[in-house]
């Protein structure tokens, strides 16, 4: 994004590239070496495990590179939510359980489908936020196809849906339960949404979805431990 242009007139965060505060070269092998330490540490798990991990980490690795790297991102075709939903959500939650158990659990694709709906949630309010400047640039994220109101829906179906799926789990773990002490948490961003909160006021939003995506995950697990 920063080498594209596409950061140089955004209302978010301080963004490292398009601010000058690092060079293009640096922040790619700082990824670079990310990417490696993580394949590093996937392939130790995998050796353990299963071989069949090398292939979600190599996948994991090209989703990561592809969302705004290479020729055609498909961040920029209205995709990022779908590719965040299956590898921030199902692949990290179910995977880590095969990694563990070398099964995938129905509970952890339920369990999955909720930590992804939240990590959607936090890139559907970067991008509500970032609709007029990425239609500017030719960002087409799926914020800018459905248009400022069904984006705002979308939110609020993302929050709400995590909190559903926990019901879900709840069937076999009645503890999980506990997620819903978050709810208090999360009706806030979810009405300023609603109500029509824009520009600067959606920095706050975005923060205050970060915290009900970490109380609900320190929730829910002590929910499933008990």
């Amino acid at each position: 994004d920063g080498v594209r242009g596409t950061d140089d007139d955004r209302v978010g965060p301080l963004r490292l590239v398009a601010s000058g505060l690092a060079s293009p070269g640096a922040v790619k092998r700082a990824a670079f070496l990310s990417f490696g330490v993580a394949a590093v540490a996937g392939l130790l798990i995998a050796l353990d495990t299963s071989m069949a991990l090398i292939a979600v980490g190599v996948a994991s690795i090209a989703a990561g590179w592809f969302y705004t790297g290479g020729p055609r991102p498909y961040g920029y075709t209205g995709l990022g939510e779908l590719f965040v939903f299956v590898f921030f959500g199902l692949v990290a939650t179910a995977g880590t359980t095969y990694a563990a158990i070398q099964q995938v659990t129905a509970l952890s694709l339920v369990m999955g489908s909720a930590a992804g709906a939240l990590a959607c949630a936090l890139l559907v309010i970067n991008n509500l936020r970032d609709i007029p400047t990425d239609r500017q640039v030719g960002k087409n994220t799926l914020a800018v196809r459905l248009g400022d109101r069904y984006t705002r829906v979308l939110y609020a179906a993302c929050v709400g849906g995590s909190f559903a799926l926990a019901a879900v789990a709840a069937i076999s773990r009645p503890w999980v339960l506990l997620v819903l002490v978050a709810l208090p948490l999360a009706s806030r961003p979810v009405r300023a949404v609603l109500v029509g909160a824009s520009g600067r006021s959606l920095i706050d939003v975005l923060g205050a979805t970060g915290k009900v995506q970490l109380a609900f995950g320190v929730l829910s697990t002590i929910g499933l431990v008990l």
